[in-house]
């Protein structure tokens, strides 16, 4: 077990690096300077503030400066807010960016597991139609269609919810459920197919035949083994989840790091864009490692021993 987590550890500090270094040198790669929109036309003002954010010089030294101070856990200044650091930027906006993914999460986890089963043991029937049907309508619309017909239909129309800000639960509900729809039906999907897999083995009908109630069966037996499929795709999940929040963000006005994030990519603010980028890749790194210990919880014949580890 040791063996392992080293190894898996190694491999994620490995995946990072990659991570950081292909990121550094495609934007530094992309032509012009964060301070070319500067109002200023005075090529000594700019020189100096390149010279100041250390951009002028080498690249490979800014890159090895920049690694020295990662390790420090210091991402840097911003270039474009002057007063803050995008460590400050994080502090401020990374836990409203949590909210929303964790409840979006919850949102596409529960209702998609229920829609699945519930297709799953009505198979062929009305509301197997009716739960795959809204699956597909999920997978199909991009969260940002989603938001922009949501906000038309539950804002402008009928005005049941407000949009913009993150000030009360009502002010969730819209980016949430813009969020949810595409993991949903993806969860739905995978669980209606590994449920009517499940429903047909040996164990099933045997518990069947003991008496066991519905209930049971299918909570206790049946799902705990049908949702391995969807714990192996909840990391990648997460990742479009925390990724889409960046768009989504930006359309509710959300005060979240998607604000920081788009902002940043348009001004070339480019610590704020390293500094995001390093900051969710290690989150999704270290998400993709509890995925794979959760297997071990869900089904006990998943275990490592020495020669696995090994």
């Amino acid at each position: 077990m040791n063996s392992y987590f080293i190894k898996r550890i190694a491999a994620m500090i490995i995946t990072l690096w990659l991570i950081i270094t292909a990121t550094f040198f495609l934007m530094h790669s992309v032509p012009g300077s964060p301070f070319n929109e500067e109002r200023t036309t005075n090529e000594a003002v700019q020189k100096n503030l390149e010279a100041y954010y250390h951009l002028d010089q080498p690249l490979i030294v800014q890159y090895g400066n920049y690694l020295a101070a990662l390790v420090k856990l210091d991402l840097g200044p911003s270039i474009k807010r002057s007063s803050q650091t995008v460590n400050d930027l994080l502090g401020r906006g990374f836990p409203v960016s949590f909210e929303l993914g964790f409840y979006t999460l919850l949102v596409a986890v529960f209702s998609g597991i229920l829609l699945g089963v519930i297709a799953a043991l009505r198979h062929n029937g009305i509301l197997d139609y009716v739960a795959m049907s809204i699956a597909v309508i999920g997978i199909s619309i991009p969260n940002f269609v989603m938001a922009t017909f949501l906000i038309e239909e539950l804002a402008v129309r009928f005005p049941l919810f407000p949009v913009a800000t993150w000030s009360s639960p009502k002010h969730m509900v819209l980016p949430i459920l813009a969020l949810a729809t595409g993991p949903m039906a993806i969860i739905a999907r995978l669980t209606r197919t590994s449920m009517l897999e499940v429903l047909t083995q040996d164990y099933i009908k045997t518990a069947k035949a003991k008496g066991l109630s519905p209930v049971k069966i299918v909570f206790k037996h049946a799902l705990r083994n049908a949702l391995l499929p969807v714990v192996t795709v909840l990391g990648s999940l997460a990742a479009s989840i925390l990724t889409g929040t960046f768009v989504i963000e930006k359309i509710f006005a959300i005060p979240g790091m998607g604000k920081y994030f788009v902002d940043s990519i348009n001004t070339r603010d480019y610590p704020v864009i390293m500094g995001t980028t390093v900051f969710y890749s290690a989150i999704l790194i270290l998400m993709l490692l509890i995925v794979d210990l959760a297997y071990g919880v869900l089904d006990p014949r998943i275990k490592l021993n020495k020669k696995e580890a090994k």
